[in-house]
């Protein structure tokens, strides 16, 4: 008989999910910190992880600059030093989020461009030549910095994208660093692999296989598994499984191949301009002008990550402008140092915050000491830094993929039902993995990207920009959400900016203040230009 009456109390079986702006399940958010003990382990454990992106980007551009494994293992140092100032500066005074400020990609393809430039062809001593190239990208990255700063400080950078727009952003920074994570691992497939079934195993399947009252695996698996499978590549190292293979297998399977140990020094601190005094070029600052841009879009990318593992309310638009503005810091500071690279938001680590759950800042900048402690002491960082690249490649398989789905908890904000909707983020997500595909691989095939004109520079900013799968999407996204039927009043419900409406201002909700104020009461002397316009044209409205 199903005539009438009531389904028993069941119907709350069929309901769906309720919206949440701060993500549950975070043991630690950004104002709550473990125990001190444990807080030391997360934040060596957030070191260890991002020695690898350091690692990488200076064993690219280095040997092509001209250095060898001495000036390789300087300039990892001295990256290694920077990015703990840029942290400490990131977590102080930026967002105030957990992130880490590392090393970037998106500047490895203006650096080899000004590295390969024939205005170094008389130039026959390496050493020389690698100083000189060296101060070419200082002067690069120090015009750069003007640039980024500029867009952060005087506010430029408060545009409020919407949560639908919000999606493709954040998922390409994590996906698009596929190239990094498998096809970097099989180089090594037999180390590679089991890293990759230990973090698994170690972050899944061990805490519920055995039942504890402390996180003790998920929260370490990062470190379990480097233990382990370290352990493991030196015992094959050992028993010489790799002395007849090729000398590509050697180089990433070997536990001894790296070169960093013996040619690392003892001490030695990192000072501004240790390699002389930069040199500028129009060209070049044009093209790590537009590595800057690219690293804005990211960070902000990694930023709203960060902020949803750290269970943290949305970034309000001002917030998100202050931390463009000391990533500007950060770069500036990597061109008065000499790091080769600049700076960006640490996509890994920030993955490493939904493995662990532990959101915490005090955490992020302990790991910031580690990066300066043995970044000075070089012998010791130099020797983490030989981790066979392989694991570290596993590690991003699965840090790599929390980012991504980071992006895809923000559609709880949007009416997925929606065929604007649909559109919007299918497009953008296809469109952007497919052009950032097509420059990539044509840069591989032809050894120059598809724009190809006489303007190196030109040609630089064209590679940069649209092999970013972030930055096309995020373009593509932005100006479809503002453009495609948005006089329609559905539009506001549809791609979820009601729902973030109230974060808009940074006084507009209580617990933005928790999480996002300055330490001191230190706000109202680091206002955005434009920010303070806007509270000025408040003020006269209400007078």
């Amino acid at each position: 008989m199903a005539a009438g009456g009531g389904n028993d109390g069941k119907s709350d079986d069929f309901q769906p999910f309720p919206v949440k702006d701060q993500l549950p399940g975070v043991d630690f958010c950004v104002c709550t910190s473990p125990s001190w003990p444990e807080s030391i382990l997360h934040g060596f454990q957030h070191y260890l992880l991002m020695l690898g992106t350091t690692v990488i980007v200076s064993s690219t551009i280095v040997p092509l600059m001209g250095g060898g494994n001495t000036e390789k293992a300087e300039v990892i140092n001295t990256l290694l030093f920077v990015s703990g100032l840029n942290t400490l500066l990131q977590t102080f005074f930026g967002t105030r989020l957990p992130v880490v400020i590392g090393g970037s990609y998106v500047f490895i393809i203006p650096t080899v461009s000004i590295a390969l430039s024939s205005r170094y062809s008389f130039l026959t001593d390496p050493n020389e030549r690698f100083k000189e190239s060296m101060r070419d990208v200082q002067g690069a990255l120090i015009v750069a910095s003007f640039f980024t700063m500029t867009i952060g400080f005087f506010g430029f950078w408060r545009v409020f994208a919407s949560p639908l727009a919000a999606v493709p952003l954040v998922i390409l920074t994590g996906l698009g660093l596929y190239s990094h994570g498998f096809p970097q691992l099989a180089r090594c497939i037999e180390v590679g692999l089991p890293a990759l079934i230990a973090v698994i195993f170690f972050s899944q399947y061990i805490p519920h296989l055995i039942k504890s009252n402390r996180a003790i695996f998920d929260r370490f698996a990062i470190l379990f598994s480097i233990v382990v499978i370290w352990v493991y590549a030196e015992i094959l190292t050992a028993a010489g499984a790799y002395d007849n293979s090729v000398s590509k297998a050697q180089f990433s399977c070997r536990t001894d191949r790296s070169g960093l140990t013996s040619a690392a020094s003892w001490i030695r601190v990192p000072y501004p301009l240790q390699w002389g005094r930069p040199s500028f070029h129009a060209g070049d600052a044009v093209s790590v002008i537009a590595a800057s841009f690219v690293a804005i879009i990211e960070s902000t990318g990694t930023f709203i990550a960060a902020s949803r593992y750290a269970s943290a309310t949305p970034i309000p638009p001002s917030v998100h402008s202050r931390g463009v503005g000391w990533l500007g810091v950060a770069i500036l500071l990597n061109g008065l140092f000499g790091t080769g690279t600049g700076s960006t938001a640490s996509v890994e680590n920030a993955g490493l915050l939904g493995l662990t759950r532990v959101g915490s800042r005090r955490v992020v900048q302990i790991s910031a000491l580690f990066m300066l402690f043995l970044s000075v002491f070089g012998k010791f960082g130099a020797i983490l830094a030989s981790i066979p690249l392989p694991i570290v490649a596993a590690l991003y398989c699965v840090l790599f993929a929390y980012v991504a789905s980071a992006g895809l908890g923000l559609l709880q904000f949007c009416n997925v039902n929606s065929f604007r909707t649909k559109f919007i983020l299918g497009f953008s997500l296809f469109i952007g993995l497919s052009i950032s595909q097509y420059f990539n691989e044509y840069l591989l095939v032809s050894g120059h990207g598809p724009v190809h004109t006489q303007s190196t520079w030109f040609n630089n900013v064209m590679q940069t920009i649209f092999s970013s799968p972030a930055t096309v999407a995020i373009m593509v996204a932005f100006f479809l959400d503002c453009t495609h039927s948005y006089w329609h009043d559905s539009v506001r419900l549809d791609n979820g900016s009601h729902w973030w409406e109230k974060f808009r201002s940074f006084n507009a909700d209580t617990r933005t203040e928790n999480f996002y104020s300055l330490p001191a009461n230190l706000n109202r002397f680091f206002p955005s230009f434009l920010n303070s316009i806007s509270f000025m044209d408040e003020e006269h409205k209400h007078q």
